[in-house]
C-alpha cells in the first residue's frame, strides 16, 4: 500500500534527507513540507507560548508588586521577603518530574490548561494576603503549580517535531520569558494606577487582574490546545501520515512506548543528562536573579517606582529579539554549543559592567547599559541549554525524565539566586552580581565539557559504524528503538 511518504533511496529535487538517518524521503500526494510546518507552527507555538508567558508572568510580578509596597503591607523584612521567593523554587523543583510523569500518563490537552488554571487561582489569591504566613503558602504552591508546564511543553513539542526543527521552535517559546518582563513593566506600571480601586493597594491589583486573566485564558485553553498527531482532528489524513513518517525515520516520536521505572532508571544512568540540568543550573541563578530583581535594581540606580517599572522594558525587548535570532542563526549552523558560549560571554560583560559601577546612582546610565547586556546574553543562552535534551534525548520516557531532571537541577540555582540580593547589599549588590558572575562562568565550563563529550560519542559511533557497517537503521526493528540514543546511528548535536 502507497503511503504518503516513500521510504525509499530515492534521488532528485523530491528528495529531502534526515542527517541523522540513513533513509531519504519524498513527499507524494500533494503534502508540501514546508507547508504543514507553517501550519504546524501556528496551530501549537501560540497557544503553548501564550501559556508560558503567563506563567512567566504570574511568577516574576512579585518584582514589581515589591517596588508598589509589597513587603511595606505585609510587614515583611528584605529577607523574609527573599525566602517567599525561595519557597517558590522548592515547590517548583520538588513537583517537577511527577507533573511530566502525569503529562505522560494523560493528554497535554487535559494536563497544561489544568495546570494553568490551578496557577492562575493561586496567583490570584496573592491579591488577597493578609500576611506573611500567607505570601509563604502562596509563594509555595504558585512553585507547585506552574512546575509542570516548561518541561511539558518541551517534551510535547518533541512529539510533533523532527529534531532538527525543535530548537528554534523551543527558544521562540522560551522567548515569551523575556517578552514577559517586558509586559510585565508596562502592565505593572498601568496597573498600580489602581491603588486605593475597592480598597486595594496597587500591587494587590496587579496579582488579581494578572491572575485572573491567567484563569480566563486557560478555560479557554482547552479547546485550542491540541494532543498528537495521531489524534488531532485538524489534520487531514495525508497530513498525518506524512507527519508520522517523517518522525518515524527521524526519532522515537511515533513508536507507542509504554512508561516503565526502568526508562526513568537509564536517564539517572546517563552523565549527559546531568551535564544538561548544570547547564540549566549554572544559567538558572542569573535568569530569575535578573527577572525578580531587576526593578528594583532599577530603583536603587535613584529612579521612581513608576519610572523603574518602565525601564525594566527596553532590556527585555531587547534580549526577547535577540533571542529569536540568535535561535535561528544556531538553527542554521546546527550548533549550540558555541552558540551558547557565546552569549554567555555577553551576560559576563553585563555583570562585569554592574560590578565596576561603584556609584549606581551617580552613573545610572552605566549601570543600566550593563542591565542590557546581562538580559541579551542570559535569554538566548537559557533558550539554547533548554533545547539540549529534545534534541539528543532518544526514548519518550527518557526524553520526559531528561527534561523534568533539567528544570529541577537548574532551578536549584534559582533557589540559591533568591538569597543574593540582600537589602543591606544595595544599590551595588556586590553579592548577587558576582555570583551570577561565577555562575556565567561556570556555565561555560559545563557547555564545553558537554560539547567534549558529544563530539567525543559522536566519533565513537562513527568509528564502530565504519567497522560494522553492516550496523541496521535506528528503526529497523523494535530492539533498535530500544537503544534511544545508544544506537551507532544516533547522532547527538553538539
Amino acid at each position: 500500500m502507497a503511503t504518503d511518504y516513500e521510504a525509499s533511496k530515492l534521488e532528485g529535487p523530491g528528495a529531502s534527507t534526515n542527517p541523522d538517518s540513513d533513509i531519504e524521503y519524498t513527499a507524494v500526494d500533494g503534502v508540501n513540507e514546508s507547508r504543514l510546518l507553517r501550519k504546524l507552527d501556528l496551530r501549537l507555538l501560540p497557544a503553548v507560548s501564550i501559556l508560558y508567558l503567563l506563567s512567566f508572568l504570574d511568577r516574576s510580578n512579585v518584582a514589581n508588586a515589591r517596588i508598589e509596597g509589597l513587603t511595606t503591607d505585609l510587614h515583611m523584612t528584605g529577607n523574609q521577603y527573599l525566602t517567599g521567593l525561595t519557597l517558590y523554587f522548592i515547590g517548583y523543583v520538588l513537583f517537577e518530574i511527577p507533573c511530566n510523569i502525569i503529562l505522560k500518563r494523560t493528554t497535554p490537552k487535559f494536563w497544561l490548561p489544568t495546570l494553568t488554571i490551578a496557577w492562575g487561582v493561586v496567583a490570584t489569591l496573592m491579591g488577597v494576603t493578609k500576611n506573611l504566613a500567607g505570601f509563604f503558602v502562596v509563594r509555595f504552591f504558585l512553585g507547585v503549580t506552574e512546575s509542570g508546564l516548561f518541561p511539558g511543553v518541551v517534551y510535547y513539542l518533541s512529539m510533533w517535531y523532527k529534531r532538527n526543527e525543535r530548537q528554534y521552535r523551543i527558544s521562540l517559546f522560551f522567548s515569551c520569558a523575556s517578552l514577559a518582563g517586558a509586559f510585565g513593566g508596562i502592565l505593572a506600571w498601568g496597573i498600580a494606577h489602581m491603588r486605593h480601586v475597592g480598597g486595594y493597594a496597587g500591587w494587590r491589583w496587579i496579582f488579581i487582574l494578572e491572575g485572573l486573566l491567567t484563569i480566563v485564558i486557560a478555560v479557554i485553553a482547552y479547546w485550542f490546545i491540541s494532543n498528537y498527531p495521531e489524534s488531532v482532528s485538524w489534520l487531514s489524513d495525508k497530513e498525518r501520515s506524512f507527519i508520522q513518517a517523517r518522525l518515524r525515520a527521524d526519532s522515537d516520536s511515533t513508536n507507542d512506548e509504554k512508561f516503565t521505572w526502568a526508562d526513568v532508571w537509564v536517564t539517572f544512568k546517563d552523565i549527559k543528562c546531568w551535564l544538561y540540568g548544570l547547564g540549566f543550573h549554572t544559567m538558572s541563578l542569573p535568569l530569575y536573579t535578573l527577572s525578580l530583581f531587576l526593578p528594583t535594581i532599577i530603583k536603587d540606580m535613584g529612579y521612581t517606582s513608576a519610572q523603574s517599572q518602565l525601564l525594566t522594558i527596553p532590556p527585555y525587548a531587547v534580549a526577547t529579539i535577540f533571542t529569536v535570532f540568535w535561535a535561528i542563526l544556531s538553527e542554521k549552523y546546527q550548533r549550540r554549543a558555541l552558540f551558547i558560549i557565546i552569549t554567555s560571554s555577553v551576560a559576563i560583560i553585563g555583570y562585569i559592567i554592574l560590578l565596576t559601577n561603584e556609584h549606581p546612582s551617580k552613573k545610572p546610565g552605566v549601570s543600566y547599559v550593563g542591565t542590557f547586556f546581562a538580559a541579551i546574553g542570559i535569554y538566548p543562552s537559557v533558550a539554547l541549554v533548554l533545547s539540549w535534551p529534545a534534541i539528543n534525548v532518544s526514548g519518550q520516557t527518557k526524553r520526559a525524565t531528561a527534561n523534568a531532571m533539567q528544570i529541577s537541577i537548574g532551578n536549584l540555582g534559582a533557589v540559591l539566586g533568591t538569597q543574593l540580593y540582600r537589602p543591606k547589599t544595595a544599590p551595588r549588590y556586590v553579592l548577587g552580581h558576582c555570583f551570577a558572575l561565577g555562575y556565567l562562568v561556570m556555565n561555560i565550563v559545563v557547555v564545553s565539557t558537554l560539547w567534549y563529550i558529544l563530539a567525543k560519542q559522536n566519533k565513537q559511533k562513527e568509528e564502530y559504524l565504519a567497522a560494522h557497517p553492516e550496523t541496521r537503521g535506528f528503526h529497523d526493528t523494535d530492539e533498535d528503538l530500544k537503544q534511544g540514543d545508544r544506537h551507532p546511528r544516533w547522532h547527538f548535536n553538539a
